[in-house]
């Protein structure tokens, strides 16, 4: 039988996991909602190509560069090193984006890891540093024009094609004036 302990431990993994998966949708769909539920006000933010304090950084990411036009991130395993009230956790990640370079929009793909510092207050886990290691990148070219559907097929709604027409999940959670 699992301790107390245990149990605590399970839960609290799984707590940092929800905030990064809700992080992840945040910054995908640039809600600013969810990316500030997910950092401590004071929290910091160091991507290589960009790095600053959270007010910053949500001013960054949102809303966006108007040169990416969609974006995906896909987390994979993380890594959960508790230690009390903080953790460090690695979490694979690939990031796809749909980008105007200014010849037409091209699809990339980037893989890294995030490197967060986690704290625990007043019962609830938000990332209190963040560090994106980057693993690779790849470009995969020109991007496929949705209006022609997918593999010769057309789309039997607009709601398909992601969020390039707005994002059907909203509707599908319940999100007001999705």
């Amino acid at each position: 039988m699992a301790s107390a302990e245990e149990l605590n431990g399970f839960l609290d993994r799984e707590k940092i996991r929800d905030c990064l998966a809700r992080l992840a949708r945040g910054e995908d769909r640039r809600d600013p909602a969810l990316i500030t539920a997910a950092y401590w006000p004071d929290a910091t933010n160091d991507y290589g190509v960009w790095s600053g304090d959270f007010p910053a950084y949500l001013a960054w990411v949102v809303p966006g560069a108007d040169a990416i036009k969609v974006t995906q991130h896909v987390l994979g395993q993380s890594l959960i090193d508790l230690d009390g009230d903080t953790a460090r956790v690695e979490t694979h990640v690939n990031s796809y984006h749909r980008v105007d370079m200014g010849a037409g929009d091209r699809d990339t793909l980037i893989g890294g890891r995030y490197l967060d510092r986690l704290e625990k207050r007043d019962g609830e886990w938000r990332i209190a540093e963040r560090t994106l290691i980057y693993d690779w990148y790849q470009d995969f070219g020109a991007s496929i024009d949705w209006s022609q559907g997918v593999m010769g097929m057309p789309f039997s709604a607009e709601h398909f094609s992601g969020r390039t027409r707005g994002d059907f999940s909203e509707t599908f959670f319940g999100k007001k004036g999705a």
